[in-house]
């Protein structure tokens, strides 16, 4: 059994996270350029591969020069074979623009098996990548998740998602 005293010191361990994100009840209530970056993520998702869930995503990133990138998820019949939108679009720019900064990204789904009512969230390995990208440039990276018909979120920094992301300093050269 704790005494009162060990008791005392267990809980004043305790840390706790304060996430901070803005709610959107419709696409509308967003800026502009936000708007404009949800409808090109709805546009990625004519290029989803994904024929076995039948769930696709469609990722558009804001680089800073203006420029903006699509990714949709592409699926495998070996499942673990697939890559996700935001994974999709991140690679390319890695590939394609090494440098290019990230200012923001706007996530998307659609089914026809069921309907979607809230917004998508990136997986864990989808996290973690965003979170190297958010690193690498030393720059916060907004996301928006958006619902189609619906409400939208929107955070500030990878940092908010993924607290404990793995980035390790001791590994890069």
């Amino acid at each position: 059994m704790l005494s009162l005293k060990k008791l005392y010191v267990y809980f004043m361990n305790e840390l706790k996270f304060t996430i901070n994100y803005q709610h959107f009840q419709a696409l509308n209530e967003l800026d502009p350029a936000d708007i404009d970056l949800c409808l090109k993520a709805e546009e990625a998702l004519q290029t989803s591969y994904s024929p076995y869930s039948k769930f696709r995503v469609g990722t558009a990133i804001l680089l800073a020069d203006g420029e903006v990138i699509l990714g949709s998820n592409q699926e495998n019949v070996a499942y673990p074979s697939g890559l996700c939108a935001e994974r999709v679009a991140l690679f390319a720019i890695g590939a394609l623009r090494p440098g290019a900064v990230i200012k923001a990204m706007a996530i998307t789904a659609q089914t026809d098996n069921f309907e979607i009512k809230k917004p998508v969230t990136p997986c864990g390995a989808c996290l973690q990548v965003m979170s190297e990208f958010e690193q690498r440039q030393n720059t916060e990276i907004d996301v928006i998740f958006y619902c189609i018909g619906g409400e939208a979120l929107k955070v500030k920094g990878i940092k908010s998602l993924l607290p404990f992301a793995f980035l390790e300093d001791r590994l890069v050269g």
